[in-house]
């Protein structure tokens, strides 16, 4: 005989635990990190240039460590090393608070530097 009663449908006996070891593992998907990179690159950016495309980002997984690549495009002049570095500082911190995985390294491309249009202005230049 089971050890479930037959009108209320409890248990009698307590289920066996499952040791923690044993339960199985939750996997996150690489697209998934990426969208947290991304979105990470975006927050420590600012405002972008109205014609420049939103930074994406491309990962590579191995168990709890991702290498990440982030792409974006930058106002220009500006201070591109020190802007690269806040995306490299947002990145690391969002995707260890977010995703629990450790980012040993994370590469910045600059893809497109866009002109202000008030530095253009100010040097005869036009677009």
């Amino acid at each position: 005989m089971t050890g479930v009663s037959e009108g209320a449908g409890e248990l009698l006996e307590p289920l066996a635990r499952v040791a923690p070891g044993e339960r199985g593992a939750t996997r996150i998907a690489d697209r998934v990190v990426a969208k947290v990179a991304a979105r990470a690159a975006r927050e420590a950016l600012g405002p972008l240039h109205p014609d420049a495309a939103r930074p994406y980002a491309t990962v590579d997984v191995h168990h709890d460590t991702a290498r990440v690549r982030v792409h974006l495009e930058l106002d220009y002049p500006c201070d591109i090393g020190a802007r690269c570095g806040r995306v490299r500082h947002q990145v690391v911190q969002r995707v260890r608070a977010l995703v629990g995985m450790a980012v040993p390294e994370v590469a910045v491309q600059v893809e497109r530097l866009h002109l202000s249009a008030e530095y253009g202005a100010r040097h005869g230049r036009t677009r």
